[in-house]
């Protein structure tokens, strides 16, 4: 499959294959084509028995700043957003169940749908300049994938989930939402040694292992949870604050948008 917005290389020497958002002049915005192209290579790396790990990363200067919030129809009713919500949830489920080890490279921003993206992988490997956070929450919105509770201790997630405040890199690893923190000029050698170990590991073992691991939080109670979210986010966009937000957006360039939204926020942190 020839790919628009996302690039797909396998290493020539190691089992692993690179993922990489190609997006760069929009700092990788995820939107749908961005969504389904992810899914299908995920699934065909899934499916590759010469692929034994995946790394997903962003191409210029971010892993990716979230959702696309540029171009969409946004006066649109329960059953729409219900629908959206239940696609990006899933797409993001494909990376969380898919039987090799799949690890997020990231510099830049993680933020919002993005964030998502690198707490359904596996392992997150992160530039000492990174950001991350869910600023939506700002504007009357919220993750349509809820991993964070299943990462985070409940103090954590409810202070990235109430406030919209980004964090940095070593505040995210006190909190477990990345693995390690390595000097940004050093990010491509360490997650290629990282991928390098993974895809050199027994594919059976690490395939087992991750279901073992998977299972355990789907016994728990994930899977409900996502679904349950799916229909409070639905929701929450159709209220009349999320009417108005979307208004808003409607109007108004994305800077201005973002300008307005974080305004009343300045000279809290």
């Amino acid at each position: 499959m020839a790919y628009e917005t996302i690039l797909l290389d396998k290493d020539p020497q190691d089992a692993f294959a690179i993922l990489t958002l190609n997006r760069p002049d929009k700092l990788n915005a995820i939107n749908k084509t961005v969504i389904h192209e992810i899914v299908h290579a995920v699934k065909a790396c899934s499916a590759d028995p010469a692929v034994n790990a995946l790394v997903i990363r962003g191409a210029g200067r971010s892993f990716s700043a979230g959702y696309d919030l540029q171009g969409g129809d946004f006066d649109v009713d329960i059953e729409f957003w219900r629908e959206d919500m239940t696609e990006n949830a899933e797409a993001w489920l494909e990376v969380y169940r898919a039987p090799i080890p799949v690890v997020a490279s990231v510099h830049g921003y993680a933020l919002a749908g993005a964030l998502e993206l690198m707490m359904s992988c596996d392992l997150a490997i992160v530039a000492d300049t990174a950001k991350f956070g869910e600023p939506e929450v700002r504007h009357n919105s919220g993750p349509p994938t809820l991993m964070m509770p299943w990462l985070l201790a409940s103090r954590d997630a409810r202070w990235l989930m109430y406030t919209g405040d980004l964090v940095d890199a070593q505040e995210a690893l006190r909190m477990h939402l990345v693995n390690k923190v390595v000097p940004a000029a050093e990010l491509e050698e360490a997650t290629l040694k990282l991928a390098r170990k993974l895809a050199r590991m027994p594919a059976p073992a690490i395939k087992f292992a991750k279901a073992s691991l998977n299972q355990q939080q789907m016994i728990a109670g994930l899977r409900n949870s996502w679904d349950y979210n799916v229909e409070a986010m639905a929701a929450l966009h159709t209220s009349t604050k999320g009417r108005e937000w979307m208004a808003k957006l409607a109007n108004m360039s994305l800077k201005e948008y973002l300008e307005f939204r974080d305004a009343p926020f300045r000279g809290l942190d």
